[in-house]
């Protein structure tokens, strides 16, 4: 995982209203596209999870690392030991759950599938494309 960054981060207006912030932070149903233009110059990107079920925070993730941010992408809020492996998945290197998470139980969650079987904003080589390779 990326070593945290420290720096609090502003919310999505705050950040395209200054001109010197580096790190954001965008709630539900804010658009990440918004940073991409800004992406050389962040360091964090926050997104927020309300509420466990609320996937736009994936989309959120795997466009701004298909747009090629390389920073600290977190999640924080409502996030669940199970979501985790699917979020690093997405893109998210770090996480910031509201109640805090059993190390352990983080750790098998993130090891438990040796292999996958689709591309995503991870490097993880798909399981098909090693038969067909």
């Amino acid at each position: 995982m990326a070593e945290p960054v420290e720096e609090p981060a502003v919310t999505l207006d705050a950040f395209l209203d200054q001109s010197n912030a580096t790190s954001v932070r965008l709630e539900e149903g804010e658009d990440a596209r918004a940073l991409i233009p800004h992406l050389d110059r962040l360091s964090l990107i926050e997104i927020g999870f309300g509420s466990f079920g609320d996937g736009r925070g994936y989309s959120a993730a795997r466009i701004l690392r298909e747009a090629g941010y390389q920073g600290e992408l977190r999640a924080e809020g409502d996030v669940l030991v199970d979501q985790i492996a699917f979020m690093r998945r997405c893109g998210f290197d770090s996480f910031a759950p509201e109640r805090p998470l059993d190390p352990e139980d983080a750790a098998r969650a993130l090891d438990r599938w040796s292999e996958v079987y689709q591309p995503a904003a991870d490097d993880r080589t798909p399981i098909w494309s090693k038969r067909h390779g």
